[in-house]
């Protein structure tokens, strides 16, 4: 056998060059482009785009939030194609100035329409917070055959339990961000800036717990506003009546429920929804709140990765 002595220069363009290597191919393939929907272009991006495995379909939240957030679900992309796009009105999808766009029956459509164009023939759903609401209205009016399992990541199913625990946390809020919570319609600067700091503390404790949340240039303001509200814990907008609680039972696909304990979409709700289910199940994450892909990503992607590999 010949030996071979590298220079300790050599052994490191070696060894970063194999780094390279890998990480190049470790990426997983991906493709991206635009598809039309009423009111205008949506945007979307699929991870593993050559993966075997049958794709899962990110809902974000808001309305109006944008996928930017999911970009750690590319930890899944290793096993099947995850597929994320932005609703219209976020993101990187068009953003028409039309409050008339922001109703329920259009993001149906609009869902319709993205799951037609991506042409699969199988696939998962995931929706987070909103994102469930739209995933439970489209299977509900749908019926779409292609949907294999449902994924409720933190969702709103029912409006005015969502309130009911925002007002719970409200309480536990020191009294003067309780008052300052109420003053979102007020036009004096102090109140302006109580109402925001208030705001802020709650997300803090309730929506990500791990800091100050990142900024969100392409959020869809007016699609938020005109849905739901102001902020998370109050709902002026078209869903403050909203609920399915009670159709739950017609769902007839495998569901998983997620939520973390101090989730604004509360542990006790959430397991409410589940108990009304058939053939669900629910894991709550300690030390999470709203944003659990963001806090707990580990536990998060096992926990989803474990339940697609059962569906079929």
């Amino acid at each position: 056998m010949k030996y071979f002595f590298l220079s300790r220069r050599t052994l490191l363009l070696a060894t970063i060059f194999w780094a390279l290597g890998f990480a190049v191919q470790a990426q997983p393939t991906m493709k991206e482009g635009y598809i039309e929907v009423p009111g205008g272009k949506v945007w979307y991006k699929i991870l593993g785009a050559d993966k075997p495995g049958i794709p899962l379909l990110l809902l974000h939240g808001g309305p109006g939030s944008g996928s930017g957030s999911f970009e750690g679900f590319v930890a899944l992309a290793d096993e099947r194609p995850v597929i994320l796009y932005d609703q219209l009105g976020c993101g990187k999808s068009d953003k028409p100035d039309n409050p008339q766009l922001w109703t329920m029956e259009r993001f149906v459509t609009e869902l319709d329409q993205v799951i037609a164009a991506l042409g699969y023939s199988k696939l998962h759903l995931l929706g987070h917070s909103w994102g469930g609401t739209l995933a439970t209205e489209y299977l509900l009016t749908k019926k779409p055959p292609a949907v294999v399992s449902l994924i409720q990541s933190s969702p709103l199913l029912d409006t005015k339990r969502w309130v009911q625990d925002a007002e719970r946390y409200i309480a536990q809020l020191p009294p003067a961000q309780q008052k300052a919570m109420r003053l979102y319609a007020a036009t004096d600067e102090a109140s302006k800036q109580a109402y925001k700091e208030a705001v802020t503390l709650y997300n803090r404790q309730h929506l990500y717990r791990n800091g100050p949340m990142p900024p969100n240039p392409t959020f869809g303001t007016q699609v938020y506003e005109t849905m739901w509200g102001p902020d998370e814990a109050q709902a002026t907008g078209s869903l403050k009546s909203y609920s399915r609680a009670n159709d739950l039972k017609k769902l007839t696909v495998p569901v998983l429920y997620l939520c973390g304990r101090y989730d604004e979409a509360a542990p006790a709700t959430v397991a409410y929804f589940q108990k009304q289910t058939p053939n669900s199940q629910l894991v709550v994450f300690e030390n999470a709140s709203h944003k659990a892909y963001w806090e707990v990503p580990e536990q998060y992607f096992q926990t989803v990765r474990a339940f697609l590999r059962k569906q079929k």
